[in-house]
């Protein structure tokens, strides 16, 4: 069983000039129900569709599967997604022997920028650089599948 294991901050400083790649990336959530969200998305002209379960208690780890498909087959059922596409520019921004993933949103999101890094289990160290801001890791209203629903300009 995969299992994905990453905290989640927001992002107050400036990093784009620290960005060693970018790719814009739109996705649609076929199941947004928090036991089982299905996620259809294409990376550039890539395509997958990933299946993650439910978070444990810190929000940190949960089941993760991903696979490739073709980026015309995540065109076609994002026709049959739930309500609200996510439309963001991932930047990969290295920080010690990790790298964070800073997505910057755009259309009702517009303005929220999160960064998250990826670890190898939840107690391992990692280097906070300066933009990070606060950390919200678990809270569920900065995850994806709830930004579709209830998007940052509305708050």
């Amino acid at each position: 069983m995969a299992q994905e294991i990453e905290r989640k901050f927001l992002v107050s400083g400036e990093f784009k000039q620290l960005a060693h790649k970018e790719t814009r990336i739109t996705q649609g959530y076929l199941s947004s129900v928090p036991e089982r969200t299905v996620r259809v998305r294409t990376k550039g002209d890539i395509g997958f569709i990933t299946i993650k379960g439910m978070g444990n208690a810190s929000g940190a780890s949960r089941y993760e599967w991903e696979k490739e498909i073709p980026a015309e087959e995540v065109r076609e059922l994002l026709k049959i997604c739930e309500p609200g596409v996510i439309d963001k520019t991932r930047y990969q921004v290295k920080a010690g022997p990790h790298t964070y993933e800073v997505d910057e949103f755009y259309g009702e999101n517009q303005g929220l920028i999160v960064a998250e890094v990826e670890l190898g289990a939840e107690n391992e160290t990692f280097e906070k650089p300066e933009w990070l801001g606060e950390e919200v890791t678990g809270d569920v209203k900065y995850y994806n599948s709830m930004l579709m629903k209830h998007p940052f300009t509305k708050w």
